[in-house]
């Protein structure tokens, strides 16, 4: 009989190892074919043990959902951060860069989660923390008369669900991605839409090139 890891560690530990064993189950052998009883011997804890930290399966699936938004929006803050404050530019090419960098590297796991695992709801698609961030992104920059915007949520919503087309589009007709094209092809849309000129992005892309130099 398999021996179970000993109840030592902190509830939030535990959690992380049960939601790291689900989810490569899911991407492994599909969400409906994984059991709860599944989940517990990936983790190697008992079945309780599971449901002590989620009541279901779906449970499971939306925590591991909220995570990936998380994550996402982590990738997303790092990028822009490192930008200089009043680089609203920098900040705006760098969130369109790490956004499809994230989206390409997590993309079957994104699937499983919001198209296998279930139908995307219309809350779903709109109630997220990434639309949040980029919103308050463009109000920033708008207060910094960086740009000029009617409606940031309004841009915000348009250019998120434009970036998951965009990449869903290159992922599907193209053999092999060209990243840095894909990249500065979306840069180029969203400093059109919050009204930048082309000659902001090739200033972006040109201090760009030089810190690679350096």
């Amino acid at each position: 009989m398999k021996k179970l890891r000993p109840r030592t560690k902190p509830p939030e530990v535990r959690r992380e190892e049960i939601m790291a064993a689900a989810e490569r189950l899911f991407l492994a052998k599909g969400v409906t074919a994984t059991t709860i009883d599944d989940v517990a011997e990936g983790a190697d804890v008992a079945k309780g043990t599971v449901y002590l930290h989620f009541a279901s399966r779906q449970a499971l699936l939306t925590a591991l959902g909220e995570r990936f938004a998380e994550q996402h929006l982590a990738r997303i803050k790092a990028a822009t951060s490192a930008r200089p404050e009043q680089d609203w530019a920098g900040k705006l090419a760098a969130w369109a860069e790490a956004s499809v960098a994230f989206y390409l590297e997590s993309i079957e796991l994104h699937d499983m989660l919001f198209h296998e695992a279930r139908a995307p709801t219309r809350e779903g698609l709109v109630d997220n923390i990434v639309i949040d961030d980029l919103s308050d992104l463009l109000n920033a920059g708008a207060a910094a008369a960086a740009w000029s915007l009617d409606n940031s949520r309004f841009t915000a919503m348009f250019l998120f669900s434009g970036t998951h087309g965009i990449v869903d589009d290159a992922y599907l007709k193209e053999k092999r991605i060209n990243r840095a094209r894909l990249v500065r092809r979306l840069q180029s849309i969203c400093f059109r839409t919050v009204g930048l000129q082309s000659d902001d992005s090739q200033d972006f892309e040109a201090a760009k090139d030089r810190r690679n130099r350096a």
